[in-house]
C-alpha cells in the first residue's frame, strides 16, 4: 500500500528552499496556497519530517518541484490490489489494476475520494480583491441568474433601441425587454455543453469553481453531478503549461493534475472520459495570448469532440465566433436582481464584520438602506456585478457610508477593469493597443464617451465607434497612416475593451453602446474636465452650461462639478446662463419681482432665495409647494399663503358642486381663520365663511345658493386674498413662457444640486450664489454694482 505521510530527503529540502526563496513567499502565504489552515506542515517539511503525503504532493506542485525529486524514498508506483470489494474500495491502487476490470461507479468514487482535497483547494477557497486572507466560497457565493438569449446576437431594429429610456439602457437585453431567466445550476442541468458569456467581474469564474465544489461535496448522494468526477482547467494555465512542454495536449495536462493526487495511471482518465463520467470546467477562454489562441482552441475543440459523451461547461468574457465551441448553447450571465444583491451585502459583511454575525446583518441593511436611497440611483445601477458590488460593500465597510463624491467610486471601479482585475488574476493579455497605459486608456475611453454622448447616442454602429477609435490612434506618436491598418487595429482596439475590460458592451449585432449608461456619463465628465485643466481658457465649461436646461446633461453636471479642483467658474458660469433664460421676458421679469417683494413680506429665519422659491411653486404648481426643494423650512406666513392658495384652487373648479365640496371648502376657510392675525383680513374671511351654505340647507335650496351666489362668493374671495395677501391667480403664462419657467425651475435646481454634492467651491462664491438666486435682473444688476 502506498504511503499516507511522505518527508523531504536533505537534497529535496535544498531544493524546496531554494525554490521558496525564489518565490519570495512567506510560510503562511505558502500555507493558504495549499489551503491548509496553519502552517505547521510547512514547517514540518522543511524541517524533513513527515506529512499527510497529498500535503507533502501540494507543497510541491506550488514549489513547482516533482515530489518523487524531493521525497525520501518515495513510493513505488503500484502496489498489490486485492479482489474482494471491501478492500478494493479501500486499499488499492489504481496505478497497478485492470482500469477496464473495475467498475465506472467504483472508479469514479476512488477518483472522487483522492482529488477531493485537490479541488476544494482549488475551488473552495476565493481570494477576493484587496482582501487580505481567503475566504470559502460557501460564505459569499450567491448563485446566478442566466439568459439563455445573448443579446449580442440577437439582430434588432434600430428604432427599438432609439426608443429606450435611460432606466432601461443599462439593462437592454435583460431588464424589461429580455427574455426570462433561470437559475445557473437549472442551466448547466438543461445543457450538457454550455458556454457561458458575461463581463469582467460578473461571476463566471466563481460560478465555474462552484459547480466543481459542488460535485465535489462528499457523501453526495443524488445532488449535484454526484457520479462525476470534476475537473477546473483555468485556460491560461494550460496555455502555459504549453509554452512549458512545447506539446499542446488536454489530457496529458489532466495527466499531471491527477498526478499530484496520486493518480499516475493515464488508463484512469480515459476511462472515465470514455464513459462519460467527468465535469469539465474550462474557465477564461478569452485569457489566451493570441499568438497562443489558434493551437489552444482547436485542441479544446479536438478533446471535447473526442470525448463528448461528457459534460462541459466553459466560460468566456466575449462572445467572439473565434472562439465559439461546436455543438455548445451560449447563454450570458444576467445582472444580479435586488435580491441577489441583498444575500450577497448579507454574506458580505457577516463574513468581513469585526465583531460578529449579528453586527454584519445590521451593517448589510444600512448599507442596502443607503443603497436604495434617490440620490443613489446611478450608483444603483452600477452594482449588478459580483465584483463591483464587493467594491461597493468593501467602500461602504471602511467608511460606513458610500463615497460623497460618486466619480471617486467610478475611478476605482475603472482603475479595475482597465488593469487591476487582470493583474490580480496573474492574466497576460496581449497589448492590441500596444504602448497604451492606463492614462491613455481612460483618454480613448473619454473621447469615445464625448463624442457619442454629445450626439444623445446611447447605441452606435459598429463603424461608427471603430471611426472615433481610428481618430485616436491617428494622433499617437509614430503611429501608421495606412487606412487599412489603422482600421485593423481599431477593429482590434474596439474587440479589446468589450471582452478585456467589459466597458463597451455589444448589444446586438453590431450595435455597440457603454456597458453602463452611468460610465459613458463619468467619461463624458471626465473629458469635459481634462479639457479644461489642460487649456484653462473655460471652452469646455462654456459648452457645457449651453446644455443646462436639457435633462439629459444632469449627471454630467453634477459629475463634472464633483470632479473640478475648483468649481467656482462652473458654478458662475452655470448661474449667468440660468438668469439669461428669463431675462428677455418682461412679463417674466415682473414675476420674478413679484415674487422677490412677497418674500420680503414674511419676516423669517429662512435664506431669502428660499422664500422666493416658495411663491414661484406656489403660483405655477401649488400641489408641488411643500415639497420645492428650496422651501424646505416655512414661516407661518408663507404656511398661510399655501393654504389660500390651495382654497382658491379648490374653489374655481369648473366641475358641478355638491355638498361635499363647498362643506369641503367651508372647513378649508374654518381653518385659514385660525391663522390669519390680520384683524382686517379676518373680519373679511369670517363674512365669507359666515355667506356659506350649513347643514340646515336642503337640496333645493343648496342648488339655489350654488346657482345664483357661488360665482359671486368665490370672486369675493380672490378680492379679500389679492388685498390683503396678494397672492389671487393673476399670473397666467402663456405655453411658451410655461416651458421657460420650467427649464428655469429645473435649472436653478441642477444649480443647488451641483452646490451640494461636495465639490470645490469658495465660501464667498457659495454665498453670492445661493443669495442671488431666482432674482429679477435689476436686482440682480444693483448687487453687481454694489
Amino acid at each position: 500500500m502506498a504511503k499516507r505521510s511522505l518527508k523531504a530527503s536533505a537534497t529535496g529540502i535544498k531544493k524546496a528552499k531554494q525554490q521558496f526563496a525564489c518565490k519570495g513567499w512567506t510560510q503562511e502565504h505558502l500555507a493558504t496556497e495549499v489551503g491548509i489552515k496553519t502552517r505547521q506542515p510547512i514547517w514540518r517539511f522543511f524541517a524533513s519530517q513527515a506529512i499527510e503525503r497529498f500535503t507533502f504532493f501540494e507543497i510541491c506542485a506550488r514549489l513547482d518541484l516533482d515530489w518523487r525529486d524531493i521525497a525520501l524514498d518515495p513510493p513505488a508506483e503500484s502496489v498489490d490490489f486485492a479482489n474482494d470489494r471491501s478492500n478494493l474500495e479501500n486499499n488499492f491502487h489504481l496505478e497497478s489494476t485492470n482500469i477496464a476490470a473495475i467498475e465506472i461507479d467504483l472508479l469514479v468514487k476512488t477518483v472522487r475520494s483522492r482529488r477531493h482535497g485537490k479541488i476544494n483547494h482549488q475551488c473552495g477557497i476565493l481570494q477576493l480583491l484587496d482582501i487580505n486572507r481567503p475566504v470559502s466560497i460557501d460564505q459569499i457565493y450567491i448563485d446566478v441568474n442566466i439568459l439563455e438569449q445573448v443579446a449580442s446576437q440577437q439582430r434588432l431594429e434600430s428604432y427599438v433601441l432609439d426608443n429606450l429610456t435611460p432606466e432601461d439602457i443599462d439593462r437592454f437585453g435583460i431588464g424589461k425587454i429580455n427574455e426570462s431567466q433561470i437559475t445557473g445550476m437549472q442551466a448547466v442541468e438543461k445543457y450538457r455543453q454550455l458556454r457561458i458569456l458575461g463581463k469582467p467581474g460578473s461571476g463566471k469564474s466563481t460560478f465555474l469553481k462552484y459547480l466543481a465544489y459542488q460535485c465535489n461535496r462528499e457523501n453526495n448522494g443524488e445532488s449535484f453531478a454526484a457520479g462525476q468526477v470534476p475537473i477546473f482547467i483555468p485556460l491560461r494555465d494550460f496555455a502555459e503549461s504549453c509554452r512549458d512542454r512545447h506539446q499542446v495536449n488536454l489530457l496529458e495536462y489532466i495527466h499531471q493534475e491527477f498526478i499530484t493526487a496520486g493518480l499516475a495511471d493515464l488508463e484512469v482518465i480515459k476511462k472515465l472520459l470514455q464513459e462519460g463520467r467527468v465535469l469539465l470546467l474550462i474557465d477564461g477562454m478569452d485569457e489566451v495570448l493570441h499568438e497562443e489562441e489558434h493551437l489552444v482552441l482547436n485542441e479544446i475543440r479536438r478533446f471535447f469532440e473526442k470525448y463528448h459523451k461528457n459534460q462541459f461547461v466553459a466560460a468566456c468574457r466575449t462572445a467572439s465566433q473565434r472562439l465559439s465551441l461546436k455543438g455548445f448553447t451560449d447563454v450570458e450571465v444576467a445582472p444580479f436582481s435586488e435580491a441577489q444583491i441583498t444575500a450577497f451585502a448579507q454574506k458580505w459583511f457577516v463574513e468581513f464584520s469585526n465583531t460578529n454575525a449579528k453586527d454584519g446583518i445590521i451593517n448589510s441593511s444600512e448599507f442596502m438602506k443607503k443603497l436604495d436611497l434617490p440620490e443613489n440611483w446611478r450608483f444603483r445601477r452600477l452594482i449588478t456585478t459580483p465584483l463591483f458590488l464587493h467594491l461597493a460593500c468593501s467602500i461602504f465597510h471602511r467608511q460606513d457610508r458610500f463615497p460623497n463624491k460618486q466619480a471617486e467610486f467610478y475611478k476605482q471601479g475603472m482603475d479595475l477593469l482597465l488593469g487591476k482585475w487582470d493583474e490580480s488574476n496573474g492574466i497576460e493579455r496581449d497589448q492590441v493597443y500596444h504602448g497604451f497605459l492606463l492614462p491613455q486608456k481612460l483618454k480613448l475611453l473619454s473621447q469615445i464617451a464625448c463624442a457619442t454622448f454629445e450626439q444623445k447616442q446611447y447605441f452606435f454602429a459598429q463603424n461608427v465607434i471603430e471611426q472615433h477609435i481610428a481618430d485616436y490612434i491617428q494622433n499617437i506618436p509614430q503611429a501608421s497612416h495606412d487606412p487599412e491598418e489603422i482600421h485593423e487595429a481599431s477593429e482590434a482596439v474596439l474587440r479589446a475593451i468589450e471582452s478585456q475590460h467589459g466597458i463597451l458592451a455589444e448589444r446586438a449585432r453590431g450595435i455597440f453602446s457603454f456597458s453602463y449608461l452611468a460610465l459613458q456619463e463619468y467619461f463624458t465628465a471626465r473629458k469635459i474636465v481634462a479639457s479644461h485643466n489642460l487649456h484653462c481658457l473655460g471652452e469646455s465649461l462654456n459648452g457645457l452650461v449651453a446644455h443646462i436646461t436639457d435633462p439629459y446633461w444632469r449627471e454630467i453636471f453634477l459629475l463634472t462639478a464633483s470632479m473640478l479642483r475648483s468649481a467656482d467658474g462652473l458654478m458662475q458660469l452655470m448661474k449667468q446662463q440660468i438668469d439669461a433664460i428669463v431675462s428677455k421676458d418682461t412679463y417674466l421679469q415682473e414675476f420674478l419681482t413679484w415674487a422677490s417683494q412677497k418674500s420680503l413680506n414674511n419676516p423669517s429665519q429662512n435664506k431669502p432665495a428660499t422664500e422666493r422659491a416658495f411663491y414661484l411653486s406656489l403660483t405655477r404648481a401649488p400641489h408641488l409647494a411643500p415639497q420645492f426643494a428650496l422651501a424646505c423650512t416655512l414661516n407661518q406666513g408663507a404656511f398661510l399663503d399655501m393654504a389660500l392658495d390651495n382654497l382658491l384652487q379648490k374653489s374655481v373648479l369648473k366641475e358641478s358642486k355638491n355638498f361635499n365640496y363647498v362643506h369641503a371648502c367651508a372647513e378649508s376657510l374654518s381653518d385659514i381663520l385660525g391663522m390669519v392675525v390680520d384683524i382686517g383680513f379676518h373680519k373679511s374671511l369670517q363674512q365669507l365663511s359666515d355667506q356659506l351654505p350649513n347643514n340646515n340647507y336642503t337640496k333645493a335650496n343648496f342648488e339655489k345658493w350654488c346657482q345664483n351666489n357661488y360665482a359671486a362668493w368665490v370672486e369675493k374671495l380672490q378680492e379679500s386674498i389679492a388685498s390683503h395677501r396678494d397672492i389671487s391667480d393673476q399670473w397666467e403664462f402663456d405655453p411658451d413662457q410655461q416651458i421657460v419657467l420650467q427649464s428655469y425651475y429645473v435649472a436653478n435646481q441642477l444649480l443647488i444640486d451641483c452646490l451640494n454634492s461636495n465639490c470645490e467651491v469658495t465660501p464667498s462664491i457659495r454665498e453670492e450664489i445661493e443669495a442671488s438666486l431666482l432674482l429679477p435682473q435689476t436686482e440682480l444688476e444693483k448687487r453687481e454694482w454694489n
